[in-house]
């Protein structure tokens, strides 16, 4: 490929793989307790959510030592506040409260940080604007 090429830009994510133990308890959490729609299960242990635009895949390890993938998934909300009493009132644990992390000149970022069932990192993330 050749970097001098200035039209070529990757720019939108497809899909997003998490790897976990158990895929029936995770589809549980992410379809019922933090309401993404699934789309499908296929064997052997995959299934797949619509996360907006972006297709979020659980699945099994290949192999037992196999690698495992994982990634801090960051939910994008209007009311963090809102959405975090929500989300505990279904029994999620948060790590913190929601709390400003940086401040733009345009917004602040908020965050939340709490765990699925196999302690990948998720987090509710708002742009609060001014």
């Amino acid at each position: 490929m050749n970097s001098d090429n200035p039209t070529f830009a990757l720019s939108e994510l497809g899909q997003i793989g998490v790897t976990v133990s158990d895929v029936e308890k995770s589809v549980s959490f992410y379809r019922d307790t933090l309401g993404l729609k699934h789309l499908f299960s296929a064997l052997p242990g995959l299934a797949f959510f619509a996360a907006g635009t972006v297709r979020l895949m659980l699945s099994r390890p290949e192999k037992p030592q196999s690698e495992r993938f994982t990634s801090a998934l960051y939910f994008k909300v209007a009311d963090i506040q809102e959405t975090r009493e929500s989300l505990a009132s279904r029994g999620v644990i948060f790590e913190a409260e929601p709390h400003r992390v940086a401040k733009m000149p345009d917004h602040e970022l908020w965050m939340a940080f709490f765990r699925d069932p196999d302690r990948n990192l998720l987090s509710l993330m708002c742009e609060k604007r001014a």
